[in-house]
């Protein structure tokens, strides 16, 4: 299954978020096709990182209604994304490579497309000379950069990322763009929270504010 058909399109129709009674977000609308990208923009607490949980179904909606579709379509949406957050998610006694062995057995079973090995995913990230050194030891940046490479070990077509860019130098941000290049081109899809230029070209632009209302427009 490719990924563009395991996922054509993921509409949004006026959802919002409500935490202890009170709206973080509401009326976000947004239509994504295979190879789009949305990148949520605002300051801190408009939301960004409420909708995006909600998205990846850690959250539920208050309202609205959030459509997925194509021949994975009968599947939960989580079943179909990667959720990388703030915090990396990895087991700090174990490797690198250890680590995505881990998420490798862990997400194999919903996998949309051809995976790579561990090995083969840090070498994607500039990372295979470290594969056996313990987490604990990396800086924050390699270990952001070993988060990211569990896009690969179990290949899902939406990628959902909460400040993807953050502690990554300029070579790495760069990586990743081209990783993310790479993804839309085979029919995937991203929506990512950010306050860095992530290279995603003609993406979609939702402008979330405080007053906890969307906007989407064009990048």
């Amino acid at each position: 299954m490719t990924q563009s058909v395991a996922l054509t399109s993921l509409i949004a129709r006026g959802v919002g978020v409500d935490r202890g009674g009170r709206a973080i977000v509401k009326n976000i609308s947004f239509d994504l096709q295979a190879g789009g990208a949305l990148v949520a923009l605002g300051r801190n607490g408009a939301g960004k990182s409420t909708l995006l949980r909600a998205i990846a179904g850690f959250l539920p909606f208050s309202g609205g209604e959030l459509i997925h579709e194509g021949e994975a379509s009968e599947a939960p949406l989580p079943e179909l994304c990667h959720y990388v957050g703030h915090a990396d998610g990895l087991k700090s006694a174990l490797t690198a490579v250890e680590n995505l062995a881990f998420w490798s057995r862990m997400l194999s079973g919903t996998a949309t497309g051809a995976s790579v090995s561990p090995l083969e995913a840090l070498q994607q990230v500039g990372l295979k000379r470290l594969a056996d050194f313990p987490v604990a030891y990396l800086s924050a940046g390699q270990k952001r950069r070993v988060a990211l490479a569990r896009l690969f070990v179990a290949p899902r077509p939406l990628w959902i990322l909460d400040e993807p860019a953050t502690a990554l130098d300029v070579a790495s941000q760069q990586v990743l763009a081209e990783a993310f290049a790479r993804h839309r081109a085979g029919g995937g899809m991203i929506i990512a929270a950010t306050h860095a230029p992530l290279g995603l070209v003609d993406a979609a632009v939702l402008e979330l504010s405080a007053t906890a209302a969307g906007a989407l427009g064009n990048a």
